[in-house]
């Protein structure tokens, strides 16, 4: 029996057993039938005389089946052998002809596997090497870019204010010439007038000596006789004015450069950028990988979980101090913690009794979240602030976010990081701080630039890294993997889909909320659509707020009503 299609796995609750008639829960592979198998299918397959020898594995490790490809000479047989010497596949038939004999002949299943896991390895270095690395340095040159803008910014700022302080200058001193000369021409014009009225004065003087003489030369004046003689007064002497001289500037654009400055590439040879030896991650991206494989050691110890064949109700009760239940946090001490979509936020046991309450600017959004030491970190928009609630009740405020408005939550179950959806005016973006609330990575936008999200009211964390967002702007559900590239989107199973709370299990089922058909749907683990696990036959009316609790319960709110109901589907 050939694997389920996606079409077909839509229209199963699990994945089923290869078996013929068998309709159970397929979570093991035997690699040598290429079938997935139930454990009580498992069983009797080892014990088989035939098939005792298969190697069976479970379904997440399985060998993936060789391509079929018809052999040209034998058509009616597949290629499933490789010849070394030739390096070439080839059927069985062909194995046997002259031309390759004595050849060392493979198995070309073999290779193919060993080849699928060198690509496999290949392909994890891009993901988690090669992207992160080269998209940190693409983060510097974009920061790079910024900086030199910045000072290119400054510099323009710095040589247009000293050219105006040296115009200033220059109109200062033009204004001082300019009056400098106004007070030589007065004294020089007011010398030369005083020349002036020397010479009018003579003038005046010989004129009237002029009469003088002509009236004792007169026949008949007797006078001249017994006159003294006259002696006419010299031409006063007067002074030519020396003309002021202008000595023109003499400079050139390289003294006006000079005097501004100018902007140059220093004479020395730029820094390469450092890029992060592979064998040498950061200690983050190290430690969540070594978290990774913990997680994924639980739940290898946890290989006999699955799906159940049906969802049972466990318990039910009514959290009092809320209206509705928009979205539910669970405690380590098994508390649990309910908000409506009026800031209420409340903290009851398992029997419903209320322990605290208080009032936030929260709405219909995840806005909070129980950390692994048990405490609650929960956002407020307005104030654009992430509190802390210890388990002594203390309130003490735990990150700042600047101009971003925090919408929704996450504590990471693998290594206690925070997980933040937020938004500013028309952007938005997830924001990943470590416990200590410092900011270690935003994921904003996919490999094309295209913004990943619109409005990521619900965020959560998958047992691989990835990150799931319930985008309500979007109408889907977005999910990246740790290094924040994207990995696949989610958008229902009808012509609209309305996601609300996301959460996910120990075995990387994503569980998550519809407000159009009020259901909860399940996924696998990479966006493949599995049941609606949560409808109107289960007594859901109206799904908002769900949370997986570490005794695989689903914890399940809604909006119209303040009841949770737990559930159990796993086994």
């Amino acid at each position: 029996m050939s694997e389920p299609s996606d079409e077909q796995a839509a229209m199963q609750h699990y994945l089923v057993c290869g078996t013929e008639d068998c309709q159970k829960n397929g979570q093991f592979y035997c690699n040598a039938c290429h079938r997935p198998l139930c454990e009580q299918c498992k069983d009797k397959h080892q014990k088989s005389p035939n098939t005792q020898n298969h190697e069976i594995v479970l379904y997440r490790h399985r060998k993936h089946q060789l391509p079929v490809e018809l052999c040209q000479d034998h058509p009616t047989r597949n290629k499933e052998l490789f010849c070394r010497e030739c390096s070439i596949p080839l059927c069985s038939k062909c194995s046997i002809m002259k031309e390759h004999k004595g050849h060392d002949i493979d198995d070309l299943e073999e290779i193919y596997t060993g080849k699928y896991a060198v690509w496999q390895g290949e392909f994890s270095k891009i993901q988690k090497y090669f992207l992160p690395t080269t998209n940190d340095l693409k983060s510097d040159i974009e920061e790079d870019v910024t900086e030199i803008k910045k000072i290119m910014k400054s510099f323009r700022a710095s040589i247009k204010a000293e050219a105006e302080s040296l115009k200033n200058l220059v109109d200062e001193v033009t204004s001082e010439s300019i009056e400098n000369t106004h007070t030589m021409e007065k004294s020089l014009l007011k010398m030369l007038k005083s020349q002036e009225t020397t010479y009018d004065d003579y003038i005046t003087y010989l004129w009237k000596m002029s009469d003088e003489f002509q009236e004792y030369l007169s026949i008949t004046n007797k006078k001249l006789l017994f006159t003294k003689t006259l002696k006419i007064q010299p031409i006063p002497e007067t002074t030519k004015p020396v003309p002021p001289e202008f000595i023109a500037g003499r400079f050139s654009k390289n003294d006006i450069t000079k005097l501004l400055g100018k902007v140059s590439v220093p004479n020395r040879k730029p820094e390469k950028r450092k890029i992060q030896p592979m064998e040498a991650e950061s200690a983050h991206m190290k430690s969540t990988e070594k978290q990774l494989e913990q997680s994924k050691e639980k739940s290898d110890m946890k290989q006999t979980l699955s799906l159940s064949s049906s969802v049972t109700k466990v318990r039910e009760y009514s959290v009092p101090g809320v209206d509705c239940a928009y979205h539910v946090s669970v405690d380590k001490s098994g508390r649990l913690w309910v908000s409506d979509s009026k800031g209420n936020l409340v903290q009851t046991d398992l029997q419903g009794n209320l322990l605290q309450k208080m009032q936030t600017s929260g709405g219909f959004e995840g806005y909070h979240t129980a950390t692994r030491d048990g405490d609650l970190i929960y956002t407020d928009q307005n104030k654009k602030v992430i509190y802390r609630i210890t388990q002594d009740r203390k309130i003490t405020e735990f990150i700042k976010t600047g101009d971003w408005k925090p919408i929704s939550i996450h504590s990471s179950r693998i290594n206690g990081d925070i997980l933040v959806g937020m938004y500013k005016d028309e952007e938005t973006k997830v924001t990943r701080y470590n416990k200590a609330g410092k900011e270690i990575q935003h994921i904003q936008r996919d490999n094309q630039g295209k913004e990943l999200y619109k409005y990521p009211h619900y965020i959560t964390e998958n047992i691989n890294g990835d990150i799931c967002t319930s985008d309500i702007n979007n109408e889907k559900v977005v999910v990246v993997n740790k290094s924040g590239q994207h990995r696949f989107s989610y958008t229902g199973q009808g012509s609209r889909f309305c996601p609300y709370g996301i959460c996910t299990d120990a075995i990387g089922h994503i569980l998550v909320c519809d407000g159009i058909s009020n259901t909860v749907h399940l996924l696998d683990q990479d966006g493949g659509f599995l049941s609606v696990i949560l409808s109107s036959q289960q007594g859901i009316k109206s799904s908002r707020g769900v949370c997986v609790d570490d005794e695989n319960n689903l914890h399940v709110g809604q909006f119209l009503t303040n009841t949770v109901t737990v559930y159990k589907y796993l086994q």
